[in-house]
């Protein structure tokens, strides 16, 4: 669908090693060392006409909560300046509302920036409302592996909205955890369906879910997918899934295989 070497190019605009990506790089804030920025301040500059001030506004929102910001954010996802976005998604991610919902989706399918679209499903998961199921699921099936990624995560949030959206969560994730070429993104789904599953009740996509973590467990190439396949199968407490690995554990089968 994309080509992951546009993932590279914001490079250049910003003009340093690394572009600004807080999902690489998010860390607990200790809220009494942290002197924040002025909450009215900041809004007033999320309209300034100069793309730096905006985008270095929408930064500190990132780090607020304020629903004062939501409708300025939301004004901005369109804005012309890839960094703009880039910053408004997370804000939005930090201040999530259902009014963000539709404007986040429409600007996750129309955005060129790969960099912006990571932002915007990682948004959208911390919005966790049922209109988010389809586009997550889209970009798990069709977007760059730094996307897939994260849109693995985000349907792992969809476990706070309600029974049918868990249940239309689960079968994307479980193709995913064993097709994705991306081990990474196979690991991500792992977790996601360990989350997911501790909502659902012993029925057949609960069943067919212990199947896929079982057989990632068992045949995944990459030790990072195993072990995050048994973890999600232990954190669930499976009895079927808990009696393979005592199994294959006494027969002498090992994760270093």
């Amino acid at each position: 669908m994309y080509d992951e070497e546009e993932l590279k190019l914001l490079d250049h605009e910003i003009g340093l090693d690394e572009p600004f990506d807080p999902l690489d790089k998010i860390e607990p804030l200790n809220k009494e060392e942290v002197i924040k920025p002025d909450i009215g301040e900041m809004l007033a500059l999320l309209k300034n006409p100069q793309p730096q001030q905006r985008m270095l506004a929408a930064r500190a929102f990132c780090d607020i909560e304020d629903s004062r910001a939501t409708q300025y954010l939301i004004c901005l996802l369109t804005d012309a300046c890839p960094l703009v976005r880039l910053s408004v998604a997370y804000a939005i991610g930090r201040n999530p509302s259902p009014e963000a919902v539709e404007p986040l989706i429409k600007q996750l399918n129309q955005d060129w920036n790969g960099y912006v679209r990571k932002g915007v499903v990682w948004a959208l998961g911390n919005c966790r409302d049922h209109r988010c199921l389809k586009p997550l699921v889209d970009s798990l099936k069709m977007d760059i592996p730094a996307v897939r990624l994260w849109a693995a995560s985000s349907l792992a949030q969809m476990s706070d909205v309600d029974y049918e959206t868990i249940l239309g969560a689960i079968p994307p994730l479980i193709e995913a955890l064993l097709k994705d070429i991306m081990a990474a993104v196979r690991s991500n789904c792992a977790w996601a369906i360990g989350k997911l599953c501790k909502e659902l009740p012993s029925n057949i996509v609960y069943g067919a879910a212990i199947d896929a973590l079982i057989e990632s467990f068992a045949e995944d190439k990459d030790l990072g997918v195993r072990e995050d396949s048994k973890t999600a199968i232990l954190s669930l407490g499976d009895p079927r899934g808990l009696q393979l690995i005592e199994t294959l554990q006494e027969e002498g089968w090992f994760l270093g295989k």
